[in-house]
This record gives C-alpha cells, sequence and structure tokens, in this order.
C-alpha cells in the first residue's frame, strides 16, 4: 500500500500544460481558443462574424487623427455646374444666387446672365461670369481695411 502520492502538478512542473498536451484542451470550453474576446486578435477568423455582428467596427486602425493629417475640406463648384444646377440654387429676393459658401472654378462654360454672391472666385470664372454680362459680389476683406485705416492716421500725422 503506497502512503504518499506525488501530486501531478508537480511531475509536470515547468511543462506548461501540466499533462493535457495543448494548452487550450484545458480551459473549460473545448477548443474555442479562451473566455470570451479571446483570440480575436489576428487570426481569430472563427469569431470575426459574431465580434463584427456584436461590436461594429472592431477591427483596423481606429482613434483621433491629428490637425495636420486632417483633411482640408474646400466647397468649390465650377461655372458649367452652375448653369446644369441654375433652378435648384437658391436666390434672394433681388434674383442673386447665394453661393456664399463656395469657391467658384472656371471649369465649364456658362450662357445666362446671373448675379453670383460668392465666397471666393477665380480669374478665369470671373471672366466667364462678367464676359456674359454677369455680376459676382464677394465679401470684403478686413486686412484692407486696416491698411486704409492706417494710411488715413499718416496722413492726419503729417497735416498736423
Amino acid at each position: 500500500m503506497k502512503l504518499k502520492k506525488r501530486k501531478k502538478a508537480i511531475r509536470h512542473r515547468g511543462s506548461g500544460t501540466h499533462g493535457w498536451g495543448a494548452r487550450k484542451k484545458h480551459m473549460g470550453s473545448g477548443h474555442r481558443g479562451g473566455f470570451g474576446m479571446a483570440g480575436t486578435g489576428k487570426m481569430g477568423d472563427q469569431k470575426k462574424s459574431y465580434v463584427i455582428k456584436k461590436f461594429g467596427r472592431y477591427f483596423g486602425r481606429l482613434g483621433i487623427t491629428s490637425k495636420s493629417t486632417k483633411k482640408k475640406i474646400n466647397n468649390v463648384i465650377n461655372v458649367g455646374d452652375i448653369e446644369k444646377r441654375i433652378n435648384k440654387l437658391k436666390k434672394d429676393k433681388q434674383g442673386v444666387i447665394d453661393l456664399s459658401k463656395y469657391k467658384i472654378l472656371g471649369d465649364g462654360d456658362i450662357k445666362i446672365k446671373v448675379s453670383i454672391k460668392a465666397k471666393e472666385i477665380s480669374k478665369s470664372a470671373k471672366e466667364k461670369i462678367e464676359k456674359v454680362g454677369g455680376k459676382v459680389i464677394l465679401p470684403e476683406k478686413k486686412v484692407e481695411e486696416k491698411k486704409e485705416n492706417k494710411q488715413e492716421e499718416v496722413e492726419k500725422e503729417e497735416s498736423e
């Protein structure tokens, strides 16, 4: 009769599997590969459909991009597109088309006489609109006002 029996853990010390073959076989749920979200990394194809269904965008890069890498979005419209969309564009009481958030570029042709209020305009677009007899209204720049004020102050000092 054997009085002292060594524990199995002592006999398998350092093996990592402790006598169960592969590590994953002794985790309690067959060959699932761990608990919960374990194994959903690079090679987790068997859980990919479940993860996408439950968590949505899970794989791939996420997070905040810096301001320098963020794309600058410009609202631009071509002269040719203005003529195509002339019925859908918003107009003022005077009949001026309001494109005050857009920069107008000179691609395409225009045959209709229009008055447009815009944020900016290219030289070629301005030429095309004025050639037909149209008019472009641009916002006044504040930089010019400061220069004019400085010139007035200089003139006043010289006269005194």
